[in-house]
């Protein structure tokens, strides 16, 4: 496989794997859909938030892009929805229990 093929393959195995291990806890708590949204979000932002990016090779050059292309995707916005979450959902036990192990402020 050339290298762009496994970066391919790897991004969708990461969702893959997100979305499988969210959907038991989200199904089991019967959290409401837009936290559910929420959750695979910022779960792929923090994913890609702590991906390495160093290197001034053609491959690490591409992959960097990649990364902080993946950061603006699924990052802008998370602290502002993650507050209006808290908020909606206060008397909510299950959606707080899963929401508060989020950092609130993750954007700089």
């Amino acid at each position: 496989m050339k290298p762009d093929s496994l970066c391919g393959c790897y991004v969708l195995l990461r969702i893959i794997s997100v979305l499988t291990l969210a959907t038991p806890a989200v199904a089991g708590s019967h959290l409401p859909p837009e936290v559910q949204e929420f959750i695979a979000n910022r779960d792929l932002c923090d994913h890609f938030r702590g991906e390495p990016f160093e290197g001034n090779s053609p491959e690490q050059i591409k992959r960097r892009e990649f990364v902080f292309q993946s950061i603006e995707i699924y990052c802008p916005g998370t602290d502002r929805r993650l507050a209006a979450l808290k908020k909606r959902y206060k008397n909510d036990s299950g959606a707080m229990k899963r929401l508060s192990g989020y950092e609130e402020k993750s954007e700089k």
